[in-house]
């Protein structure tokens, strides 16, 4: 027991996330969630995730209910309060799965989306990670992809399709950002899968400096880059640009 509360502990801190904003939820209970249905006749779901101090007011008031549906209106938006300690307990992917993703495949939708800001963002490719080929796309707005030892490690390597993963591990709180990074790379293997990922941050986000290594395993039309920092202020219209690109395909 006191070993994984120190594990938990050491998550936390990478995370930089040692702020009360950021540990609200109870994990022992049923995720929150808001289902907003599409103005018309539901083809498919979006998953939205939030950010590390993002409750589902927050996602609420965010605008990416809106910016989804003006994009396309076929499609029902569920915001998921997948918070912090759902993570800390080691079975938010789990736990998508079970109370999210698994029921919206069972209600039909032709298509299930995931997405997700910053701590979001981490959590999408977690699941996409943790359950391949369950999300039809992935929308990562500024994705949190770990601390500086491992960004660093991956850019000495020349890059995420030159660095040496190793043997794969069990995800744990002192591997997984090692195990998000082998996901990146089989993406960058992948281009099938690859193009199922979308990616856009804002050119003074304070993340920014991470996703030079992200984005080489997508497609270059798959990215964008809009002005403003680490806020739905950038990510909701960018959001409704990436739909309205992805439905061009």
């Amino acid at each position: 027991m006191k070993t994984r509360l120190l594990c938990c502990f050491l998550m936390v801190i990478s995370l930089g996330l040692l702020s009360a904003c950021a540990v609200r939820g109870d994990p022992t209970r049923p995720i929150p969630a808001d289902l907003i249905v599409a103005p018309q006749p539901a083809k498919r779901l979006m998953v939205v995730l939030p950010g590390r101090a993002d409750d589902l007011r927050a996602l609420q008031r965010s605008g990416v209910v809106e910016a989804i549906q003006q994009s396309w209106p076929d499609t029902d938006v569920l915001l998921a309060e997948l918070s912090m300690p759902y993570y800390l307990a080691g079975s938010a992917s789990q736990r998508l799965h079970d109370e999210v993703i698994a029921p919206a495949r069972a209600r039909g939708y032709r298509e299930v989306w995931l997405s997700g800001a910053s701590l979001g963002g981490m959590g999408a490719l977690m699941y996409d990670q943790a359950y391949p080929g369950e999300i039809d796309g992935l929308v990562l707005l500024a994705p949190f992809l770990g601390e500086r030892a491992i960004l660093q490690e991956v850019a000495a390597a020349g890059g995420v399709a030159g660095w040496d993963a190793g043997p794969a591990q069990a995800t744990s709180a002192g591997t997984w950002q090692h195990e998000l990074w082998r996901h990146v790379q089989t993406l960058s293997r992948d281009p099938a899968k690859a193009r199922r990922v979308w990616l856009a941050y804002g050119d003074s986000d304070s993340l920014r400096s991470a996703m030079p290594l992200l984005v080489p395993a997508l497609r270059p039309e798959q990215v964008l880059v809009r002005p403003g920092g680490h806020s739905w202020r950038v990510w909701s219209p960018a959001m409704r640009e990436v739909l309205e690109a992805a439905g061009r395909r």
